[in-house]
């Protein structure tokens, strides 16, 4: 397992490796002892979640105000924005593709928005938490909020949840103090 950070150091991409040959491939998608040596912590995920999405279904900039959750996620294009109020980047975004070819995930810590978009015809994301999910400490900005500037891919249609298209503006979230 190779964790190459971002332009967002803490945000990293982690890329297993791969055994292929002309009858298929195999690898080990996860493995908690070097997952911690590749990112240099320890990290305890207490969640697996998994959904299917069709091609444009974006969902996002999730966070939770308390119970903040890290994330590994696998398979979108996916984007991690920096909400830590301490952080000299903050909010600032990283995007990553990840797909069935690439084989990468995207790790995230506490303190981080995350969205992703649907680029295939269809997509099964799937990803590891590091706190359970708590729907009254749950938040939205919404995904094209101009202050963040996220450069989504151009070639996708997004189609938003109702929870989705109700996201604030940055500035109005409880993060961010206009």
């Amino acid at each position: 397992m190779i964790a190459t950070p971002t332009k967002i150091p803490e945000v990293m991409i982690i890329e297993p490796k791969v055994f292929g040959d002309s009858r298929g491939f195999f690898f080990e998608s996860f493995n908690q002892n070097d997952f911690n040596v590749a990112i240099g912590k320890q990290v305890n995920f207490v969640q697996d979640n998994h959904s299917r999405s069709s091609k444009g279904v974006l969902r996002g900039i999730h966070y939770q105000i308390q119970q903040p959750q890290g994330k590994l996620v696998r398979v979108v294009f996916d984007v991690a924005v920096d909400l830590r109020k301490s952080s000299p980047i903050f909010g600032q975004w990283v995007g990553v593709e990840l797909n069935a070819e690439n084989n990468k995930q995207l790790w995230m810590p506490e303190g981080f928005g995350h969205g992703f978009v649907v680029l295939s015809e269809s997509a099964e994301c799937l990803y590891r938490t590091t706190d359970y999910y708590a729907l009254e400490y749950e938040r939205c900005i919404v995904w094209n909020d101009r202050g963040i500037g996220i450069k989504w891919p151009a070639n996708v249609e997004p189609k938003l949840s109702v929870k989705d298209g109700l996201g604030v503006e940055f500035c109005s979230s409880d993060l961010f103090e206009c």
